[in-house]
């Protein structure tokens, strides 16, 4: 599958994937400032963004995808930096292609298997796509009902979009991301562990990533080093740009 991408800078590649209902976009506040010194190529996976729609939504899936797109790109190796489900891709990845990883950085999650946590922003998408949207405004008074936080309401507006037809519809295939959820809250590869060099990076207000989760990180992530953001939750990169793009520059440029 070939994805949808994005590139700027110039010097040593590092490639970067957004967590689920998101898209390249999302992570611009990293790419930019990583583009000073990288050559920094930021992914729409697939089902998200402008990247084709598949009935296949699993982690082996997104990794060969990430895989075939080095191969496009004449990419050798890469750093690789993942948020969320983009992670998970991450993750999956280096366990399975760890000759493909210069170094690792992983935003908020944790090799494990997730309990479910999306049902009521499932059930507001799936309301908005139910219904006729005249605009933004309109969709987001759908969601409300099931979504307190304006700012998780603002993320995934920015996925609406008009169609061919010209009717605004979720940029993300929902009907697969509903169907396959558990596939995303599933664990990566299990059998593997990699030895490159890995970061973790937590919001220290996130519950994703735990005390419990430490010995599912060591066991797969050998050479692992951990930073927490301080007056972040899971939107880390969006709460804290500058503290969460001095740990990955920092990380990345050390020898």
């Amino acid at each position: 599958m070939k994805l949808n991408y994005k590139q700027l800078g110039q010097g040593p590649n590092v490639i970067l994937i957004h967590g689920l209902f998101g898209s390249l976009e999302n992570l611009n506040v990293i790419a930019k400032p990583l583009s000073e010194n990288f050559t920094v190529t930021n992914v729409d996976l697939r089902n998200h963004g402008l990247s084709p729609h598949s009935d296949e939504m699993n982690y082996p899936a997104m990794a060969k995808d990430i895989v075939e797109l080095l191969q496009h790109l004449n990419i050798e190796k890469a750093h690789i930096i993942g948020h969320s489900m983009g992670g998970k891709v991450a993750m999956e990845l280096a366990l399975t292609q760890p000759q493909l990883i210069e170094k690792l950085v992983v935003l908020d999650i944790a090799p494990v298997t997730y309990p479910p946590r999306h049902t009521e922003i499932l059930k507001a998408l799936n309301a908005v796509a139910s219904e006729n949207i005249e605009d933004r405004k309109h969709a987001d008074a759908i969601m409300q009902p099931f979504i307190d936080e304006l700012g998780v309401r603002q993320f995934l507006l920015k996925s609406l979009a008009k169609n061919t037809a010209g009717n605004l519809t979720w940029r993300f295939n929902l009907p697969v991301i509903d169907k396959e959820y558990s596939e995303i809250l599933s664990n990566v590869n299990e059998n593997n562990s990699c030895l490159c060099n890995t970061l973790f990076i937590k919001g220290n207000d996130s519950d994703y990533i735990l005390p419990e989760h430490r010995t599912a990180i060591t066991t797969r992530f050998k050479n692992t080093n951990a930073k927490i953001i301080h007056g972040a939750g899971h939107w880390l990169h969006a709460q804290k740009p500058i503290a969460v793009n001095k740990a990955i520059s920092d990380f990345l440029i050390q020898n």
